[in-house]
């Protein structure tokens, strides 16, 4: 036994002997509540000991939420679940407290039946940035657990979190009583969430929104929407996590307007975790880790690392390593609210089985948010160190990388990659025009098949390929790289297949493109150039 496990028991005998009988009345059944303890003492506060039954039936939220304000009253202290299953609405978290879910703890968000006055707490009332971002990054109440305002709080343990009664969206008017995410946070700092599960989480896993000294280690979350959204916080560092969310993003930066003004998103790393869109709900939890079938509806999982699309407040200094992309879309940079993403690093990754671009950079001007926002900036970027192998070919093979006309992305260093992908492409796919798509939702696929196999390169200022293999399983008639309207390019051993049936390069509108040391292709400086291939 661990000397925290020892430490930890004899604070909870300890407690049990010298408990008063204070009695509370909830549903009709005697609750007995621990002694406040004295400000500044090490406490551990029972929820059993305030009248939760862990049965899975009893609605035990005034219990736990007893628990909570009384170790807050007493200067903070650690909230205990011992085994069970705690049917819940909405637990209201305090500043200086921590849950703690033993083995075999479970809190169950309760279904709210028809016609009840029971349920979540009502979102919060509507603002006048209310249509800059969807409805449920607007409201945190709605919630299994909330806080609002506080500091030093944690969810820690090994048990499990089951968001059996949340709606995946809806709004108040669609879902009275109804609540949408696991946990919401909104202006907390010193926060951390380590080693419990989330199962199907609603609309959020983890929605915070700004919170500043965020952890967030060693969670598994499989889920049916988002795994967790780090939106307007600062000093995040996200690691050792497993994610599977089928129907929409793992690990999802972003930087809304939902706090009434642009604040980014910065200094965060990601590392050491895993996201996938490959396995039905729930089977990376019970162990039997069950892949969609062929004849399942799921045909593009998501479950990906993305920053935005909510892009009001920009990103900045961002790293993310080693991490494994698996049966999932790719990686997503993506400005189209007037936000700045700048400094980021993606290195150390492997990728397989991509349903859409493994590798997508994308600056537009959707600019949901306030009238007269200027168009974002996307610029010093470094990608290295990644594998992909078997990503669907026609969204392009390797990566899309698209600015607009008049605002290019800027200073993107791509080297040491290795992108095999289903190939296929063909002569007309190598002729296609692609659409700007300038104010649309930001997707690979709404840009329809992409007349690359490699990369599509447009509106870009500054960028880089170094060490870089494009590979195939089948024979692809598009060119390698697609370059439209780029200035300042260089290739270094870049390595293509030795069969290769189409140029590696389309040039439309390059200035300054240099290529060396690579194959099927001469070495070659071009100051400027309307149209060419190589």
């Amino acid at each position: 036994m661990s000397i925290f496990r020892r430490e930890f028991l004899k604070l909870a005998i300890s407690g049990a002997a010298g408990a008063t009988t204070t009695t509370f009345a909830t549903s009709g059944v005697q609750a007995y509540a621990a002694p406040m303890p004295g400000v500044g003492t090490n406490t551990v506060f029972e929820v059993r000991r305030y009248g939760a039954k862990g049965d899975g039936v009893t609605i035990d939220t005034p219990a736990i939420n007893r628990a909570i304000e009384a170790a807050n009253a007493g200067g903070g202290g650690t909230v205990h679940f011992s085994a069970g299953s705690y049917a819940c609405y909405s637990i209201h978290l305090k500043s200086n407290v921590a849950l703690y879910l033993d083995q075999g703890a479970t809190i169950l968000a309760a279904p709210v039946p028809e016609g009840s006055s029971q349920g979540y707490d009502p979102p919060e009332p509507k603002t006048a940035w209310e249509s800059y971002q969807d409805f449920g990054h607007n409201h945190w109440h709605n919630s299994l657990i909330w806080g609002e305002g506080l500091q030093n709080i944690a969810i820690l343990g090994p048990g499990l979190i089951w968001g059996k009664g949340l709606v995946r969206s809806g709004k108040s008017t669609d879902a009275p009583g109804k609540g949408n995410k696991s946990i919401a946070l909104k202006n907390c700092h010193n926060v951390t969430l380590r080693d419990f599960s989330i199962l199907k989480g609603g609309w959020f896993g983890i929605l915070a929104t700004g919170v500043d000294n965020l952890t967030i280690d060693n969670l598994k979350i499989d889920t049916d929407r988002d795994g967790m959204d780090i939106d307007c916080c600062r000093n995040v560092r996200v690691s050792n996590c497993s994610v599977n969310s089928p129907w929409d993003d793992g690990i999802c930066p972003k930087s809304s307007f939902a706090l009434g003004y642009a604040r980014a998103t910065e200094n965060v790393t990601i590392t050491n975790c895993y996201v996938t869109g490959a396995y039905e709900l729930g089977t990376t939890l019970d162990g039997t880790w069950k892949r969609w079938g062929p004849d399942s509806k799921m045909k593009s999982p998501t479950g990906r690392i993305k920053c935005g699309t909510e892009s009001n407040g920009g990103f900045k200094n961002i790293t993310i390593s080693n991490c494994v992309f698996d049966g999932c879309r790719g990686f997503a940079l993506e400005s189209v609210d007037g936000a700045i993403l700048e400094d980021i690093t993606f290195t150390g990754i492997t990728m397989r089985n991509c349903m859409n671009t493994p590798l997508f950079l994308r600056l537009g001007r959707r600019m949901r948010g306030p009238e007269g926002t200027p168009v974002g900036t996307l610029k010093r970027i470094i990608i290295g160190d990644v594998v992909s192998y078997n990503s669907m070919s026609q969204l392009g093979g390797a990566g899309l990388i698209s600015g607009i006309s008049g605002h290019p992305i800027e200073d993107v260093k791509i080297h040491d990659i290795y992108m095999e992908h289903r190939g296929g492409g063909t002569k007309e796919m190598a002729a296609r025009v692609v659409d700007e798509q300038e104010t649309g939702y930001p997707e690979p696929y709404r840009f329809g098949d992409i007349p690359a196999n490699g990369f599509y390169v447009r509106h870009v200022k500054n960028i880089e390929f170094t060490n870089v293999e494009i590979a195939w399983s089948q024979a692809d008639a598009r060119p390698v790289f697609s370059l439209n309207d780029v200035s300042g390019a260089e290739f270094f051993r870049i390595k293509t297949p030795k069969q290769l049936n189409a140029p590696v390069f389309a040039l439309n509108n390059v200035d300054d493109i240099r290529v060396a040391a690579s194959r099927n292709v001469q070495d070659i400086h071009i100051e400027s150039v309307d149209k060419k291939t190589i």
